[in-house]
């Protein structure tokens, strides 16, 4: 497993839609994944599109880790990391929820989105298997916002300009500060 660099805004390739996989999982992807997975784990962040590493594949990962109903409120959450391969939202609640989203690649912004409370999704998992569910509250945000990276839509894009122009210039500030 390798650390792989994340691209930020206003890198041209967080605009452009990737592409299925074809042919099912491989060790390859799975190799992929680890480092993914890996990667966000490191930034830190809960959830990561292979898109975000410069990889136009539609592939996701993802980590709430959620902590027991019966833990100490100053526990760790219990690492439960997830694989999306070819994810596709089948159906969406017309109720809305409303989340203070950031994102890896646009660093130290973050903003209200409104987005389907929940949504049922299809996708390949690690192994390959078929699996369709049901998400909800930030299951439903993260995975929505991650397949938005997918399309070449960066939560800021559901922003006002002014907000979108403000968040790109903070993160171009914050590079030629580093």
């Amino acid at each position: 497993m390798a650390i792989r660099e994340i691209i930020t805004v206003p890198n041209p390739l967080l605009k452009q839609v990737s592409k299925p996989v074809e042919g099912g999982v491989t060790d390859e992807l799975r190799a992929l994944m680890d480092d993914m997975l890996e990667t966000m784990y490191d930034a830190p962040g809960i959830g990561l599109a292979a898109i975000q590493i410069g990889e136009p594949v539609r592939i996701i990962v993802m980590d709430l880790q959620e902590k027991p109903e019966d833990a100490p409120e100053d526990a760790e959450g219990v690492k439960n990391p997830r694989f999306f391969v070819n994810p596709e939202i089948v159906s969406a609640s017309e109720e809305l929820s409303v989340y203070d989203e950031g994102c890896l690649s646009v660093p130290e912004v973050y903003d209200e989105v409104k987005r389907p409370a929940r949504v049922r999704i299809r996708y390949l998992n690690y192994q390959g298997d078929t699996v369709e569910e049901d998400c909800d509250g930030l299951y439903a945000t993260c995975i929505q916002h991650e397949m938005d990276h997918l399309n070449g839509v960066l939560f800021i894009d559901h922003l006002s300009k002014l907000k979108r122009d403000r968040a790109v210039t903070k993160v171009k500030k914050i590079k030629r500060a580093a």
